[in-house]
């Protein structure tokens, strides 16, 4: 099995890492090799041998799609644990590809001085990342979801307090089943 990921050239060096330490941490914990193209960005995942987890290569290329997306590595590699998935939204897909759209809907999702982006971030234990014409974001399966809900909720133009009142009732009712779970 191999994957292809392309990494922006401004993303390559993280991806490698310090004297490649990044790098050697996908490969050993995955057991999976990386070849990483400097030129083109292209990074090749694949596998020569049988590892214990056969999404090792899958896992390697969320890893790497991750960190070319604006995660940093130690954010990336919880893409190790099966309960975490990376959600990467095209904002091209919402708004073309107007620069002055795309430039005022990433002001919307980060906020003042990335307070939405935070608040988001809080309020359903994710990590988003707003790089280039995307925005990403990273956790949980059911965390995920409910932050992509609030981050498509800001993209159809809904006001912040909005979207902030929809995610204080979710944390809620959370809170609310978390509890109940208790008496179980």
């Amino acid at each position: 099995m191999e994957e292809y990921v392309r990494v922006p050239q401004a993303r390559i060096g993280v991806v490698i890492g310090k004297d490649g330490e990044t790098r050697r941490k996908v490969e050993e914990r995955l057991k999976v090799n990386l070849d990483i193209d400097t030129e083109t960005g292209e990074v090749h995942i694949y596998s020569e041998e049988e590892t214990e987890d056969p999404l090792a290569v899958w896992k390697g290329r969320d890893i790497i799609k991750a960190i070319a997306r604006g995660f940093s590595p130690r954010k990336a590699l919880r893409l190790l644990d099966d309960d975490t998935t990376l959600e990467v939204i095209d904002l091209e897909d919402y708004f073309g590809k107007s620069e002055n759209s795309l430039r005022r809907v990433r002001g919307r999702i980060i906020g003042k001085s990335g307070m939405t982006r935070k608040i988001v971030e809080n309020m359903t234990g994710t990590y988003v990342s707003v790089y280039g014409r995307t925005v990403s974001i990273l956790g949980e399966f059911g965390d995920v979801a409910d932050a992509k809900r609030a981050v498509d909720m800001l993209l159809q133009g809904c006001m912040h307090a909005t979207v902030y009142k929809f995610l204080e009732e979710l944390k809620k009712k959370r809170g609310i089943e978390d509890r109940a779970s208790l008496w179980k």
